[in-house]
């Protein structure tokens, strides 16, 4: 038997590199024969460099930044010197991970930090950008970003304002003499794998704000702001595009590289198989299965995300496709829909959640080698 592994990270419990390997333990263990290919893969989120470094020779670049809520830390990007192009890991600075529980507050969190870095790739003569979008802490829509790169945002009074979320509603002018003149020789590539639109009930304020720290008064505030900063954009830099597929993610930081510097998106799970030749690898061998999986198996599945790239990636070479998780919480319905063979959840109903995703490697080598018990 020969299987391709190409799981997600189980968020706040194991990295994707873990998980291969409990995985592959659980085959090993009833499959003598089994021969086991695995890619490290991304959506554009957390371990998007470590997947890009994988394929492409680039040196990480270590600079000061601030991290959402403004305080100062370190955070690395790749830079390849050779091609003049930049991989930088928007969570790297702006991730929901670099908070605690009691610190995620959507509304004053910020990708300035994010700027910084692209700021300092663009200092070393970039030609390429690459942004993994995904784990955001903000829903600031990518102001903190341009405000990095010398936009400035004024209220109606004309104070310089903060860029948060908070303040998306109290924009009244963009100012862009101050920002960096050779943005227009760049090109910007957002990577993610959301098809979310900026705003509306399946906008970024609706969709993932309340992951992020926000309550209800506040996801309407945030999607009043994304609305109003749309609006403002259209008008002021003749630019509409909140409702293209994508444009809600990492919190509307998608729109804002778009509508500032005309950044072209691309999936991010099709990017990263691309960077591998995976397609080569499943064209020269018979594979039998191929195995992906993530912590929560939920409906924002359904708006892209990894799986969704992998299941399709199977569909292409007729192979079914397995899912490895925590947690299924979808309409079992919807899994023949999205063309998934098999769901195994590791889950043990009996134990809490902070047990499973403490044991969450034994658990999956355990679940792996039952469903492969018989087989």
């Amino acid at each position: 038997m020969r299987v391709l592994l190409v799981p997600d990270k189980f968020k706040g419990s194991l990295s994707a590199e873990a998980v291969i390997k409990a995985i592959q333990e659980g085959l090993e263990q009833q499959i003598s024969n089994v021969q086991v290919h695995s890619l490290l893969a991304s959506d554009g989120g957390d371990g998007f460099l470590d997947a890009v470094s994988k394929h492409v020779g680039s040196d990480y670049i270590e600079v000061d930044t601030v991290d959402p809520l403004g305080r100062s830390i370190k955070a690395s990007y790749l830079l390849n010197p050779h091609d003049k192009t930049a991989y930088i890991e928007l969570a790297k600075a702006s991730g929901l991970e670099l908070l605690s529980a009691s610190e995620r507050k959507v509304m004053n969190c910020s990708t300035y930090g994010t700027g910084l870095q692209i700021k300092d790739a663009i200092a070393k003569g970039v030609a390429s950008i690459y942004l993994g979008l995904g784990g955001s802490a903000t829903n600031d829509a990518g102001m903190g970003i341009a405000t990095a790169m010398g936009y400035r945002f004024t209220d109606f009074q004309g104070k310089v304002l903060e860029p948060i979320g908070s303040n998306l509603s109290e924009i009244h002018t963009i100012h862009s003499e101050g920002s960096i003149k050779k943005l227009d020789s760049i090109s910007f590539l957002a990577i993610n794998d959301v098809d979310n639109p900026l705003y509306g009930r399946k906008g970024a304020a609706y969709t993932y704000a309340e992951q992020k720290g926000a309550n209800d008064a506040e996801i309407r505030e945030l999607d009043k702001g994304l609305r109003h900063f749309s609006k403002i954009v259209k008008q002021q830099l003749r630019k509409d595009v909140a409702e293209l597929a994508g444009s809600g993610a990492a919190g509307g930081t998608a729109f804002g590289l778009k509508a500032f510097f005309n950044a072209k998106f691309i999936s991010g799970i099709d990017f990263v198989l691309g960077l591998s030749n995976v397609d080569a690898l499943l064209s020269a061998h018979d594979f039998d299965f191929i195995i992906t999986g993530e912590g929560k198996f939920d409906n924002q599945t359904l708006h892209g995300k990894l799986i969704k790239g992998v299941v399709d990636l199977g569909k292409r070479y007729k192979l079914p496709v397995l899912v490895v998780c925590g947690q299924v919480d979808m309409d079992k319905g919807k899994l023949a829909k999205l063309g998934i063979h098999t769901v195994i959840e590791i889950g043990d109903a009996s134990k809490s959640l902070e047990y499973n995703m403490k044991n969450a490697q034994q658990l999956i080598e355990n679940s792996v080698a039952a469903f492969f018990q018989n087989r």
